[in-house]
């Protein structure tokens, strides 16, 4: 593996001379103007995997509460709300049920992880720190299938990119039910030698339930200038603060009587966040057909949680910090070689980078209204390290054989240190080194002008969850690998309409299993396989539909409990859908409704216990002028049935919990654009 590694990295760099000689005025240059990390092979309409896109005006035009919320438009995926403000949400994706509160997700910003390598759980990610109104764009990778991200890209990933130049100024406001209030602004401008791009965002809300009060600011800026030509620096930062009280779940008994209550027994519980980022880019334009791309970064964030459930038939507090340390950096190469034997230049990014995350663990139990009356149950600091090298190649050869290929390799060092005085009992130990090489191929078929066919096969891996990573006991371990097989078509019919389909199988090897106290082996299965399917047809010029759905069929395969083979994986739907109509009946006024589905998931392992599927309908009636400046104002009602659902369902401590989704609330915003 070491020496894949090294000839991965000493590919790359033999690649730069050729590479940055290879000039074409015909390609698609990319001239260091505008800093991607990584670079982007090639635009998701035209990838060879199944990938979903929205835009900034798609984005702002929703005007939904969160970034989770925007996920409901990619087809297989759905978001188990929480109801905690500051934590994150489950999200579900490709057969995995726990993205965001774990590791299920991968999530980027500009070609940076989110995710948090030891925060509640591997991989957890609040995608809460970015704000909607300065993304360029949303993407989401569906399966394993991108080498230019690795860990926690086992179901996917979600890919933000922000707005980089441009001369605007943005302002969107809302207030509504439950004294919700959302303001986000954005600026944008260009002058000779530079750009300046600046978000903000404050929201706040008392909640829907009692103790659910939560308040979050964030600001995000970017700076970018010209050196000299071809050579571009871009520095940016990013701050974000969240702080609000959380009122648990509630009972089954509770959830039919008073769903919007607070059990008796949740003491003042809550989160509180403090998130910070700087980073640096730098793009130099080798050639007019190759750049050179480089970033470092560093990260300071602190979040704390305290959380009230069932232990042992009686209900406690816990509480669980995180001080976490990240610093970041890496380089690759992107470009275009022009080849007569191609339809298309090829495209090409190849790269190394390097992560170095620190986290301060701490946790307690049986807590008096988050006063600590008991000894630590942990108090250590854990290190996580990664070096990568990655390389993606785009070569449309022929309209029937556009062939994406990826690669990347990955290696792992770190360990784990008690602290101070601590009572638990978790493995904590230096981490074998892990490495692990990904490859990944697509073909893209251009069968007829209105026929698309997509082929696939990618591989992705998760490291050992949580502290299981650094047991010293039993077997030395090895990540779980995940394969993915996947066919899709793309059809375009007519004029305005739009259809894709992809199925899929996605098998996993080697998940860990607890063998006894402490040790551990690689050893489970488990087979994910679906079906997924949008729609966009625009049927007038007034009248816009966009529908996905999602089916999933998960199994346990192999597993040390003999009673668990052949059961669902917990917590994932095995239906979803989204219905999105918009009507532009005259002038500038527009009526939307949207239709979520989420069906049927299994609670617990042992599938003895099924959550109710729920069905919810929003309106929204906007009107858009341009007098004295452009405007949309809109009013949107959510929930519009006042259906009484779960949006989770939970089995802690032997007893169901609930979290009750919102209930009806109204919403009227005004967006400017200027």
């Amino acid at each position: 593996m070491k020496k894949a590694l090294a000839f991965l990295m000493l590919g790359g760099i033999a690649t730069l001379p050729a590479a940055a000689l290879a000039e074409d005025a015909s390609a698609d240059a990319d001239d260091g103007s505008a800093i991607v990390v990584k670079g982007q092979l090639v635009a998701a309409t035209a990838s060879a995997w199944s990938v979903t896109t929205l835009g900034t005006e798609e984005i702002r035009e929703q005007a939904l509460g969160q970034m989770d919320d925007y996920l409901r438009f990619v087809p297989g995926m759905a978001v188990r709300n929480l109801g905690m403000g500051g934590v994150a949400n489950s999200i579900v994706i490709r057969g995995f049920g726990n993205g965001g509160h774990g590791g299920d997700l991968g999530a980027v910003i500009d070609g940076i992880p989110l995710n948090e390598a030891m925060s509640h759980a591997d991989g957890y990610v609040d995608l809460n720190v970015v704000v909607p109104l300065e993304l360029e764009s949303l993407t989401v990778y569906r399966g394993p299938v991108s080498a230019l991200y690795g860990n926690y890209n086992r179901g996917g990933l979600v890919r933000l990119d922000t707005r980089k130049g441009g001369d605007y100024l943005n302002a969107d406001a809302s207030m509504g039910s439950f004294g919700t209030g959302d303001l986000q602004m954005a600026l944008g401008r260009e002058w000779s030698g530079g750009t300046l791009n600046l978000t903000g965002q404050y929201f706040l809300s008392d909640g829907y339930r009692p103790q659910t009060d939560q308040e979050r600011q964030t600001l995000s800026g970017r700076l970018g200038l010209d050196l000299s030509p071809g050579v571009t620096l871009a520095l940016s930062g990013r701050y974000h603060h969240a702080d609000a009280q959380n009122a648990s779940y509630i009972t089954a008994a509770q959830f039919e009587t008073d769903p919007y209550g607070i059990d008796p027994a949740v003491q003042n519980d809550g989160a509180r966040k403090h998130f910070g980022t700087a980073r640096a880019d730098l793009g130099i334009a080798l050639s007019p057909s190759a750049s050179l791309l480089g970033f470092a970064y560093g990260t300071r964030q602190d979040f704390t949680r305290w959380f009230s459930r069932p232990v042992s038939g009686a209900w406690r507090q816990r509480e669980e910090s995180y001080d976490r340390a990240i610093f970041g950096a890496g380089t690759s190469l992107n470009g275009t070689i022009a080849a007569d034997w191609a339809t298309e230049p090829i495209r090409y990014v190849v790269g190394v980078e390097l992560f170095r995350e620190r986290t301060d663990y701490m946790f307690y139990d049986g807590l008096d209204r988050r006063r600590r009356v008991s000894p630590a149950l942990a108090d250590r600091r854990t290190r996580l390290n990664s070096l990568s090298a990655f390389t993606e190649i785009q070569a449309p050869l022929h309209r029937l054989f556009d062939l994406s290929l990826g690669l990347r390799a990955d290696r792992f060092t770190g360990g784990c240190a008690v602290r101070g005085p601590e009572t638990g009992g978790d493995p904590c130990g230096r981490l074998r080194v892990i490495e692990r090489l990904s490859p990944k191929i697509g073909l893209r078929s251009q069968l007829a002008e209105a026929l698309q066919l997509r082929l696939g096969w990618a591989e992705g891996f998760a490291l050992p969850n949580a502290f299981v990573k650094y047991a010293t006991g039993g077997q030395p371990l090895d990540a779980s690998v995940f394969r993915q097989t996947e066919i899709g078509v793309k059809l375009t019919p007519g004029e305005g309409l739009t259809l894709d389909a992809a199925a899929y199988r996605l098998t996993s090897s080697g998940e860990v299993r607890t063998v006894a106290p402490g040790i551990y082996e690689n050893y489970g299965s488990t087979r994910n396989q679906g079906v997924e399917i949008s729609a966009e047809w625009q049927a007038t010029p007034r009248l816009w539909l966009r529908a996905v759905y999602g089916h999933t069929d998960t199994e346990v395969r192999k597993n040390g409990d003999p009673a668990l083979i052949g059961n669902s994986v917990a917590g994932v739907p095995r239906d979803s859908a989204n219905v999105d109509l918009r009507w532009q009946p005259i002038g500038g006024w527009e009526l939307a409704g949207n239709w979520r589905y989420v069906g049927a998931y299994q609670v617990n392992a042992a599938n003895s216990l099924q959550a109710d599927p729920y069905d919810i309908v929003d309106l929204t009636l906007s009107h858009e002028g341009r007098a004295p400046f452009a405007y949309r104002a809109y009013v949107r009602v959510e929930n519009v049935a006042d259906t009484r659902y779960a949006a989770s369902v939970s089995l802690i401590g032997g007893q169901t919990l609930f979290s009750p989704g919102a209930p009806r609330t109204v919403r009227a915003g005004i967006q400017i654009t200027l």
